[in-house]
């Protein structure tokens, strides 16, 4: 069956305004986020609602055509990549916020809402919704779950499955299910669990049901200047050693810091080698008893400045949450990684990061999670000198440095399209074997997001059990990567 005849039925089922095919149009969702990797789709589906998507996906599924689905399109690791015969199925029009249950302390909400949004609707009752990416503003809840994203305030709170109670799924057959429900806890086999950091690979979010938390008591924020990132590394330890569960600590290197003093009227010291922002929040009592420890143990900071007032605090978190799209202002060409390593070995990461970084010759600014160990190098680089492959190939070494450190490849940015083929640094054959059951249990004929996770080239198609191999790669015409 041709894409005309799916262009067709999409039509029939969506209206003329929810299928798009004009070539120019299409452009627009080439990419996410890494805009590196770009594949125009043969369509765009734009359903307005779950049943909207449920046909959409019925459809592909009838007539064999791959699909992703795609949110706001920030994500950064090419998970929202489309498949050039596929569809992209855009979740832009689901954008009701259901229902606020200020009782239970939950909220429904569309896939297509914003992660601000929520704690927006949220805070008539004195509520808010946890897990905040600098992207806040923009991403939206479904790209969220299909991530597992994280935030600032992550150290403390956890990540996105820890605040997520259910979704209603579209299954790749077009089927539709809820995993989860509203209760905190369900028995049987954890499926929610296994779901939320699929990167969509196992279906379609049209509904979230999420945890919210009362907006807290007091918050005490505060910077501390360090001579080296190692100073400020082993400040971060000493927090943590200390029992100390601030609700955020990131740190910010000199050359992030050059970039957000020049997007943002944030007050960061344009000398200092590196900046902690530590923020603690809870009962009153409990965090000025804490804060006053948190001062001493940064006792070997150059500079401690304490947030003054709300809007003192919010200039500061404007600042480091405009980190990465400030650094265009050192270099309007540069990757963002996004990898984990154990705390104790974050002064060593970062000296590691330097060092690779001056023998690419590239450079490297540093704005990340530090309380969790979650690195966000930014690696800046010249298309017209020509930089572009070097700098990819340093990103990628950065990935699995945290890998060989002890960590991980990613702590909330998803493997994509960009670490796919660094998996077999974290994971055994057995172990991706095992993945690609769970994902062939959801998704037998691999139309959900194909191409994505798991390595490639993956010559004898996504089957589960062990790798086989291609028999060009047997005969050594053809290599693995």
């Amino acid at each position: 069956m041709s894409l005309a005849e799916l262009r067709d039925e999409l039509t029939a089922r969506l209206g003329r305004d929810g299928v798009i095919t004009d070539p120019a149009h299409l452009r627009t969702y080439e990419c996410d986020a890494l805009t590196g990797y770009r594949v125009v789709p043969a369509l765009v589906a734009l359903p307005r609602d779950a049943a909207g998507v449920a046909a959409a996906v019925a459809a592909c599924a009838a007539y064999k055509v791959p699909f992703v689905a795609r949110g706001a399109g920030t994500g950064l690791s090419g998970g929202a990549l489309p498949v050039a015969d596929g569809v992209v199925i855009s979740l832009q029009r689901l954008r009701r916020v259901v229902e606020v249950d200020p009782v239970d302390r939950r909220a429904t909400v569309e896939p297509g809402v914003t992660n601000l949004d929520i704690s927006r609707a949220a805070a008539r009752y004195g509520l808010y919704y946890s897990p905040d990416p600098s992207s806040q503003q923009v991403c939206t809840i479904g790209g969220n779950v299909a991530e597992n994203s994280g935030g600032a305030h992550c150290l403390k709170y956890g990540f996105t499955v820890n605040h997520i109670l259910a979704v209603d799924v579209v299954l790749p057959d077009g089927s539709t299910t809820r995993l989860g429900g509203d209760a905190p806890h369900q028995a049987g086999f954890d499926l929610l669990g296994a779901f939320v950091g699929t990167e969509g690979t196992l279906g379609i979010v049209t509904g979230v049901v999420v945890r919210l938390l009362h907006t807290p008591a007091t918050v005490r924020t505060l910077v501390a200047n360090f001579d080296s990132t190692k100073d400020a590394g082993d400040a971060v330890t000493a927090v943590i050693a200390a029992g100390i569960v601030p609700a955020a600590i990131e740190m910010m290197d000199n050359l992030a810091i050059q970039a957000v003093n020049q997007a943002v009227d944030a007050g960061f010291d344009p000398d200092t080698a590196a900046a902690l922002i530590v923020e603690l929040d809870g009962p009153a009592d409990e965090v000025e008893a804490r804060f006053a420890d948190l001062t001493r143990l940064c006792a070997r900071a150059t500079e401690v400045t304490i947030a003054r007032d709300a809007a003192h605090r919010a200039k500061i978190w404007q600042g480091r949450k405009a980190a990465f799209a400030a650094v265009g202002r050192l270099s309007p060409n540069y990757f963002v990684q996004d990898g984990v390593v154990p705390r104790t070995r974050l002064g060593e990461a970062l000296t590691r990061i330097a060092e690779m970084g001056d023998a690419a010759g590239i450079r490297v600014a540093n704005v990340f999670h530090a309380g969790d160990g979650n690195l966000h190098p930014l690696v800046l680089y010249s298309e017209e000198r020509g930089e572009h492959e070097r700098a990819e190939a340093l990103s990628t070494a950065i990935a699995e440095l945290c890998v060989e450190l002890g960590g991980s490849l990613s702590g909330e940015h998803g493997i994509g399209t960009d670490k796919a083929c660094s998996m077999p640094r974290m994971f055994s054959e057995d172990d991706l074997a095992t993945m690609q059951r769970l994902r062939a249990a959801f998704d037998p004929e691999g139309l959900c997001n194909p191409g994505k996770v798991f390595p490639t080239p993956r010559l004898c198609g996504e089957r589960p059990g062990p790798y086989r191999p291609h028999p060009l790669e047997a005969a050594g015409v053809i290599e693995r990567l």
